[in-house]
Parts: structure tokens; sequence; C-alpha cells
């Protein structure tokens, strides 16, 4: 699978995932952090899932309509258990996930909002 990794991911994850066989581009590797709403939208143009620890992704894609290939975040998950947990759920759930899917994962519970239709902006 095609992911996009915030930069609040730890750059730890990205050997794993990539050794995993999925297609990793890491914000931390960037020279300048483009900010949630340009990093929303190359996960789009790019076709790939976001993983974040940040809330207000979920905010740009539900509340504001914001387009989106895809979401994972995590809430309350160690650097080293990142892209542990990121396998487990991209093999779970990667059907949804492909289909705009925005997984939480918090320990004991993942919550999986399906794609919902969209109204508004690309």
């Amino acid at each position: 699978m095609k992911l996009l990794l915030d930069t609040c991911i730890s750059g730890t994850a990205v050997a794993p995932l990539k050794a995993a066989g999925h297609d990793v581009v890491w914000i931390g590797d960037l020279s300048a952090d483009p900010g949630d709403e340009e990093i929303l939208a190359l996960a789009y143009r790019e076709s790939r899932i976001l993983i974040t620890l940040d809330k207000d992704f979920g905010e740009l894609a539900v509340v504001r309509d914001q387009a989106h290939a895809g979401i994972i975040r995590l809430v309350v998950v160690s650097s080293s258990q990142q892209a542990t947990l990121c396998e487990i759920v991209l093999k779970r759930y990667g059907t949804e996930l492909e289909s705009g899917a925005i997984v939480t994962v918090e320990p004991g519970r993942i919550r999986v909002r399906p794609r919902l239709p969209r109204t508004g902006k690309p």
C-alpha cells in the first residue's frame, strides 16, 4: 500500500513499513513541514493512506470535507509500537482504508469510520 507518514510519526517506522512491502513517504524527510491541509492534499493526490497522531486531520476530512485517501490516527501509541500497529491495521482494514475510511487506534480499541459521501472541495 502507499503510505504517507506525518512528521509526528517516528522516522523509525519507515524502514519496517517498507520492509513489509509498502511504498512509504515520510513528511519528516522534507525540508519544511507544508502544514496539515497540504499534507492531506498530497496524500490524496498520490493515493496514499495518511498515518498521523494529529486529530486535526479528522476535522479536515470530516468537518471541512477535504478529500483524502484514508487516514490512520494513532492515539497514545509509543514510537516503538507505531510500525507494528500500523501493519496490523493495514492488514485488517486495508480495504476500508483504500475506500477512504478513517481508522483510529487507541489502547484496547480500534474505531473505523467508513468513507462518507463527499459534498465539497477536492
